[in-house]
């Protein structure tokens, strides 16, 4: 069984589960994203968020295939970029921070330790361009429209509560340690994220 992580782009959108690919949940501001829903265009809206955040900042996401077939992504970026993060009572999310928007296995590949793959993947592309942190707003209950990801499972793959909520509690994963370490990057964050043993890889919409 192969497995590969590529960054995601304009042309490998279309890899995300339809659901999912249609989804602006966190690219739109509430208001605007009614609006979107009414007229049927949050596809259209999905993939101009994309586009902008990749030539304003870059790399915004991950796509995990198993054997060329998607079996996860995650997404991410600043959060000035992500219009409703700043409508969560936990925030707002620190400055030196990236926000972890998205992240999620498939069903057909859950329990095999994918998303902490993924996981690490975001943590090694984010350290090598000098981000400090990354940080979500975890969901408790598991059940806001299936587009937050699980608090439990950001606390099993190193995450901390720096906000408590007793719904959307704010994680912080700190990534300025493996920064520091005189270690290749890939080996500083296989010691950051393995001090934690996943035992399920709990999944997520966005």
């Amino acid at each position: 069984m192969s497995r590969r992580v590529v960054g995601v782009t304009l042309d490998n959108l279309d890899h995300l589960p339809p659901k999912c690919r249609r989804c602006v949940f966190w690219e739109l501001a509430p208001h605007i994203r009614e609006q979107a829903e009414e007229f049927g265009e949050t596809g259209l809206e999905k993939e101009a968020w994309v586009s902008n955040v990749l030539l304003d900042w870059g790399s915004c996401g991950r796509v995990l295939y198993v054997d060329d077939v998607p079996a996860g992504y995650a997404l991410y970026a600043p959060p000035a970029a992500v219009p409703r993060a700043a409508a969560f009572p936990s925030g707002p999310v620190s400055a030196d921070a990236v926000l972890l928007t998205a992240l999620r296995v498939i069903p057909e590949f859950e329990h095999g330790g994918l998303g902490r793959v993924l996981l690490q993947n975001v943590a090694k592309d984010l350290t090598k361009r000098g981000v400090r942190a990354i940080e979500a707003f975890g969901d408790l209950h598991e059940d806001d429209e299936g587009c937050l990801v699980p608090a439990g499972f950001l606390q099993q793959v190193g995450f901390k509560t720096v906000r408590q909520h007793p719904k959307w509690p704010r994680l912080r994963l700190e990534l300025r340690t493996a920064i520091s370490w005189k270690e290749d990057v890939e080996a500083a964050l296989e010691r950051l994220l393995s001090t934690v043993s996943v035992k399920t890889a709990e999944p997520a919409l966005g």
